[in-house]
């Protein structure tokens, strides 16, 4: 079944809205966890169906239960926040693919260095008032310029996860 979004301007409710991430460290023995506090963002789904906006992390919110971590996290190894304190995914389009899934294509920016990106979504508990998108998906680190790595401690790729809880704007 294939339900329908309204046209028009949505906004991202930060309160009901998620971004996590998860790394495997320490040669893959340890799994840090963490989540962002800051994140908002706003959409406009066009008549004619096509799709644009932004969700925006506060860099510097990420939390993951270790004060010594998240400062590190902070630096210039990792997000830089002093520079660069906001993680930006620009929306250029969205295309609706079987059932309640959505491929969402943009530009993820991170220290400044934006990339590409195309991720399937899933698109949950729409009404004319308020839509869910759920996603899961992979970031190469090492592309936006956050390749420390200690002894090797941290290989691989980071998985982000996010629940985007969005509401109709008042026209």
């Amino acid at each position: 079944m294939t339900v329908a979004v309204e046209t028009g301007l949505w906004q991202l409710d930060p309160t009901a809205s998620t971004v996590g991430l998860r790394h495997r460290t320490f040669w893959g023995l340890v799994t840090v966890k963490g989540t962002f506090a800051g994140v908002g963002g706003s959409g406009e789904v066009r008549p004619d169906g096509s799709v644009t906006g932004a969700v925006t992390l506060d860099a510097a919110s990420l939390d993951t239960r270790s004060a010594k971590r998240d400062t590190h996290l902070r630096s210039a190894d990792f997000f830089d926040t002093g520079h660069h304190p906001e993680i930006t995914f620009a929306v250029r389009g969205a295309d609706r693919l079987d059932g309640d899934q959505v491929r969402i294509t943009g530009q993820l920016t991170v220290r400044g260095v934006s990339r590409p990106l195309s991720v399937t979504a899933r698109l949950t508990g729409v009404s004319a008032e308020a839509l869910t998108l759920e996603a899961e998906f992979a970031v190469d680190r090492d592309q936006f310029g956050m390749g420390w790595n200690q002894l090797g401690m941290m290989r691989g790729l980071t998985a982000v996860t996010a629940a985007l809880r969005f509401t109709r704007a008042a026209a």
